[in-house]
């Protein structure tokens, strides 16, 4: 649900060109069905309402975007690599308290796994197989009755790239996002609302970079004004 620390790494951004391109070369992060007794894609990856809400705080560094995907899960759900990798950090300087995980893949990706349950048992170096449980998943608020739910991301090896799971995930997205969100989809730039609506349409995220949603006509309009 929380973004990654603005100063997790301070590393230049890897071209394009240095890092593969979505192939649905990754599988998902839970084993058998969604349910409401499993697991259900929460908050998608982007524009969202809520990230909208929080653009120039929460996902200020951002550039306003929800940077991953969020899904709702009971506490202690096994956790599976979404690819073959190798570890690079357990409870790194990432945030998704309390605690995440970091796995570098080919092609100069990486996938953070956060609000793990309790740190990893796994040691930086080790190599993990696709499916592979690496942990379990907890709540952002260590409760496990508020927001029980793994935030996944999908990032370059630089920590500075940020880039919408869905094409790199082989899933029935559409299926998916047709039950379980607990956002209210992606806010309208009232100026151009079909852009960014669906959610295999979401702009990848540059640390630091300016805000992409800073819309002159948004709807829904954020409780209080932006955060």
């Amino acid at each position: 649900m929380f973004p990654s620390l603005a100063a997790a790494h301070y590393a230049p951004a890897l071209p394009l060109s240095a890092i593969a391109q979505p192939s649905r070369q990754f599988g998902l992060p839970f084993a058998g069905a969604p349910g409401p007794d499993s697991w259900l894609l929460g908050q998608g990856y982007g524009n969202t309402t809520g990230a909208y809400r929080q653009r120039r705080s929460t996902y200020g560094n951002l550039q306003g975007i929800h940077a991953g995907l969020d899904f709702s899960a009971p506490c202690g759900t096994p956790v599976r690599a979404i690819g073959d990798g190798t570890v690079a950090e357990v409870d790194g300087p990432h945030g998704s308290l309390p605690h995440n995980v970091v796995i570098d893949h080919a092609g100069n990706l990486s996938s953070l796994y956060g609000h793990l349950l309790k740190r990893a048992p796994l040691r930086i170096g080790q190599k993990v197989t696709r499916g592979q449980v690496i942990g379990q998943s907890g709540d952002s608020q260590g409760t496990c009755i508020s927001a029980p739910h793994l935030h996944l991301e999908l990032r370059d090896r630089a920590h500075q790239r940020f880039f919408n799971p869905l094409p790199y995930i082989a899933a029935d997205w559409d299926t998916l996002a047709l039950a379980g969100s607990f956002g209210r989809g992606y806010e309208y730039d009232l100026s151009a609302p079909r852009k960014w609506q669906s959610p295999d349409s979401q702009p990848a995220a540059l640390r630091g970079g300016r805000l992409l949603n800073e819309f002159a006509r948004p709807w829904p309009i954020a409780p209080g004004g932006a955060r």
